[in-house]
């Protein structure tokens, strides 16, 4: 494209980036549009101009100097900049741009001949200040000044040393978790930078971890590596089940009579399924008893359910029962004085 056609292009907009994307953002954006309207995929008229008109913009946009060159011509459209042309009052053709900026950046004039004047709105026919002109490119001083002068050693004459990568820092987050997303493992919504995105939440994650996720922190600069999320879990309790490492514990309440002669017991697991606790004849109350493989599953492990026994008994007896409890203390012999003789110890 000519470049005397880049005041009326905005190829930024094509684009849809800001005009301080990144090389890689700008990358992305064109393939982005290409995939959309490529002649092949898009076959309609409006199609066809659409990726031609996206094509253009990606051509000068890729290139560091095409992309400084359209930056510096269309900074001085947009500030008002007129050009006269030799020693006359004849209008300067915005054909010459080429020219102008060629020898700008290092391409040699087109016409050795031209003799150009720069002057801006507002000043009449006075003298130019080209240090307010070139201002314009680098963002520098006014008049006096050095337009470059934040570019540090090696700028010159449009030339602006290429940024130094820049990591992107660190962010913290925090998150509640339901026992059964700690225990099971759950896909999560999170927030940074203003954009939602999903995260898996391993299983067995405690009350207190922290989770570190890759590359969700903030975005890098001028190329450098995202930073990471610090993801700070809170596990909500359960009224009947605790983690142990990668088992599940609950209460198993049985009676004596259970506890004596031993027994199966029923009860529900985290998944409300039914799981059978065998209980051993002698059993007593803090003992505890397996359901193997129904705990958490880890890619590295596969916990246990345990039931920790509570031996219970009636809250009101009747006399049957506390006759055979009676009883059971006269038969079970020396073990209710061997019970009294540890409690005393």
């Amino acid at each position: 494209m000519a470049e005397n056609e880049w005041l009326n292009k905005d190829f930024y907009k094509t684009l849809g980036v800001s005009k301080d994307a990144t090389e890689q953002e700008i990358t992305k954006a064109y393939r982005k549009l290409a995939r959309k309207y490529h002649p092949d995929i898009n076959k309609t008229k409006e199609g066809e101009e659409k990726f031609k008109d996206i094509s253009e913009a990606y051509d000068v946009l890729k290139d560091k100097e095409s992309r400084q060159k359209y930056d510096a011509i269309r900074s001085l459209g947009a500030g008002g900049a007129r050009f006269t042309g030799g020693a006359g009052n004849g209008s300067f053709n915005a054909g010459d741009f080429s020219d102008i900026f060629g020898s700008m950046f290092g391409g040699g004039g087109g016409r050795g001949n031209s003799h150009i004047r720069f002057s801006t709105n507002g000043m009449g026919g006075g003298a130019s200040n080209l240090n307010d002109i070139f201002s314009m490119f680098g963002g520098g001083a006014g008049a006096g000044g050095n337009a470059y002068a934040d570019y540090d050693d090696g700028a010159f004459q449009g030339y602006r040393p290429n940024p130094v990568p820049e990591d992107g820092g660190d962010l913290n987050s925090k998150i509640t978790l339901t026992f059964r997303q700690a225990a099971k493992g759950a896909m999560v919504s999170l927030k940074a930078g203003g954009k939602k995105f999903k995260t898996r939440i391993p299983a067995g994650v405690k009350d207190g971890q922290k989770i570190r996720l890759a590359g969700k922190g903030k975005p890098g600069q001028h190329g450098g590596k995202p930073g990471d999320m610090y993801l700070q879990v809170s596990v909500a309790e359960d009224p009947k089940f605790t983690m142990s490492g990668v088992d599940l514990v609950m209460d198993l309440p049985i009676t004596v009579g259970q506890a004596v002669n031993g027994a199966k017991v029923e009860a529900k697991d985290l998944d409300g399924e039914s799981v059978t606790f065998k209980v051993h004849a002698g059993t007593s109350s803090g003992d505890e008893v397996r359901v193997s493989g129904k705990g958490v599953k880890t890619p590295r492990k596969t916990g246990d359910l345990i039931g920790r026994v509570q031996i219970h008994v009636p809250e009101h007896p009747g006399l049957k029962v506390k006759k055979a409890a009676k009883e059971f203390d006269a038969a079970s012999g020396d073990f209710a004085t061997e019970l009294a003789q540890q409690r005393e110890a």
